[in-house]
């Protein structure tokens, strides 16, 4: 069963008002993202994982040193997936309900879970990844380097921000602070948050 590369849950060019290019999307998703698949799909043919989930390469692989390309590419493919549904033409703003008053009560109010947001995403050296997770029930703001993903460290993943400068140098150029306040300001699908939360 090959992996395949899952579509993106709006058009490329939804997110232009929001200082997201169709540009972007077309190197992004059509490039970066099918090349992980494409990865993945060659490492592990013919072998033990080659009828896994993903999720299931991703946990294996992940112990496992000899299989860091494998993990590298399973990671990336999931984390993208995951990323795609993250973003919404029309987001951003203030999440409602039972998930509002969550990240008001673990982090003190939702302004200072966009300043722990922003820093984490901030100082992400190089490449990786900024996330809001729940840990045992509480909601937290992790950074991740390159492919890892809070699945490997037993956290459940309500949000992400890719901040591999394939992400956004396109359109922002070196610019990473200004990508991460306009994902939060106009992009963040607190649907798909809510979503997350409530599973």
């Amino acid at each position: 069963m090959a992996f395949e590369l899952p579509a993106l849950p709006f058009a490329a060019d939804a997110l232009e008002s929001a200082h997201m290019s169709a540009q972007t999307f077309s190197f992004h998703h059509d490039k970066h993202h099918a090349a992980y698949v494409t990865n993945l799909n060659n490492l592990v043919k013919d072998t033990d994982l080659a009828d896994k989930s993903l999720e299931e390469v991703i946990a294996i692989s992940f112990k496992d040193p000899a299989k860091v390309g494998i993990f590298n590419n399973a990671a990336q493919v999931w984390n993208h997936t995951f990323f795609w549904h993250s973003l919404k033409p029309g987001g951003g703003g203030t999440p409602t309900g039972a998930l509002l008053d969550k990240i008001v009560a673990d982090f003190g109010s939702f302004d200072k879970f966009k300043e722990a947001f922003k820093t984490a995403a901030t100082t992400q050296f190089g490449s990786g990844w900024a996330w809001l997770v729940s840990d045992n029930g509480t909601l937290k703001v992790t950074k991740t380097p390159n492919a890892e993903n809070p699945m490997v460290h037993g956290q459940t993943a309500l949000l992400t921000l890719d901040v591999w400068e394939h992400a956004y140098y396109l359109d922002f150029q070196n610019r990473r602070p200004d990508y991460i306040q306009n994902f939060l300001d106009n992009l963040v699908n607190w649907d798909f948050v809510a979503k997350n939360f409530a599973a």
